[in-house]
C-alpha cells in the first residue's frame, strides 16, 4: 500500500499546494481484522471525498497531495512524537498533551465519538512500522514539494484541506444559526500572512460560503511544522462542513456532492490563482 498519491501541476503556474491529508481510505485487511469497530465506524474519522474536490488543481497550476492511508491507522497531521502511551505498549506517560490524552495521537487509539478502535495495546514496533511506512514518506514528499514551489516561486502556499462535523461549532459553544461553511485555521497568523489568508477567505465568501477563521479550528501540526512566513512559506488549514456534500452517517455522497463539487473546482481554480499573483505584500523567500 502506497502512503500517498502525487499529481504535478499540468503546467506549473502557482505557488500553491493543496493537500489532503484525511481523505484516505485504503483500509489494510489486518487493521480491519483487529479492529473492534466496522468499517463504517472507522471512516467516521476520514475527511471523506475531501480529495474530490481537488481535481481541478493540475490544469490550474497547482500540485496536489493526497493521502492514501486512513486517519485511523496513521494520523499525517500529527507529529510523529504523538504516540499514545494508553494504545502503545512500553510508553511513558508523562508530557502527554491533550491530542494524545483524548486518543488522537498519530497512531490514533478512538475514532470520532471517542469510540475505542482496539480491544487492547499495539507494539512500539508496529507503531514504529506504520510511521516509517506511511508517516514519514508523507512528509518526506510534502517538504520536497514546498521546497520545490519556493525554488520555481519563491515562496510556497499550502493549503491543507479537511473536513468537519456540522456539529463541530455547536459542540464548541458557538451560536449554530450562522454556522461557518468553511473554517481557516492559519494559528492566527503564524502560519501565513494576513494578505494570504484574506485573499483564501474572499475566494470562499465569492463563493457564497460563510467563512470564519481560526475557531474551533486553528491548525494542528502540519499547519505547525509548515508555515513559516519567514522564509515565504505559508500554510493555511481549511475545514469544510460535511452537511455540505455528504451523509455524515452512512459517510456517502449526498444529492448534493455533484453540485457542490462543480463549485469547488471554480474555488480550486480561484485559488490557485492565489500563488501566481506577485504582490508587494507579500514578500518572497528570496528576500
Amino acid at each position: 500500500m502506497r502512503a500517498y498519491d502525487y499529481s504535478s501541476a499540468v503546467f506549473p503556474g502557482s505557488a500553491v499546494v493543496f493537500a489532503s491529508p484525511h481523505s484516505g481510505r485504503d483500509y489494510p485487511r489486518a487493521f480491519l481484522a483487529a479492529s473492534i469497530l466496522d468499517r463504517r465506524s472507522l471512516r467516521s474519522s476520514e475527511d471523506a471525498f475531501v480529495d474530490c474536490f481537488l481535481r481541478a488543481a493540475p490544469e490550474a497550476g497547482a500540485p496536489v497531495l493526497t493521502g492514501l492511508i486512513p486517519r485511523a491507522y496513521v494520523d499525517f497531521n500529527r507529529a510523529a512524537s504523538e504516540l499514545d502511551p494508553a494504545l502503545i505498549a512500553g510508553l511513558s506517560t508523562r508530557g502527554l498533551n491533550p491530542r494524545i490524552a483524548s486518543g488522537l495521537g498519530v497512531i490514533p487509539r478512538v475514532v470520532a465519538g471517542g469510540r475505542a478502535i482496539y480491544r487492547g495495546k499495539i507494539t512500539r514496533n508496529e507503531a514504529n512500522e506504520r510511521l516509517r511506512r506511511y508517516w514519514q514518506p508523507y512528509h518526506d514528499k510534502l517538504t520536497e514539494i514546498m521546497n520545490e514551489q519556493r525554488k520555481l516561486f519563491g515562496r510556497a502556499i499550502l493549503l491543507d484541506m479537511h473536513s468537519m462535523p456540522c456539529d463541530a461549532v455547536s459542540m464548541n459553544g458557538q451560536h449554530t444559526t450562522l454556522r461557518p461553511d468553511i473554517v481557516l485555521g492559519d494559528r492566527f497568523g503564524a502560519a501565513a500572512h494576513a494578505e494570504i489568508t484574506d485573499a483564501v477567505a474572499r475566494v470562499f465568501s465569492e463563493a457564497g460560503l460563510r467563512v470564519a477563521r481560526n475557531s474551533p479550528f486553528a491548525g494542528a501540526y502540519i499547519a505547525q511544522r509548515y508555515g513559516m512566513p519567514s522564509i515565504g512559506q505559508h500554510t493555511i488549514q481549511i475545514e469544510i462542513d460535511r452537511s455540505l456534500y455528504m451523509d455524515e452517517r452512512r459517510v456517502e455522497p449526498s444529492s448534493d456532492f455533484a453540485q457542490f463539487q462543480a463549485l469547488m473546482d471554480d474555488v480550486v481554480r480561484k485559488l490557485a490563482r492565489i500563488g501566481g499573483e506577485a504582490s508587494p505584500a507579500l514578500p518572497l523567500a528570496a528576500e
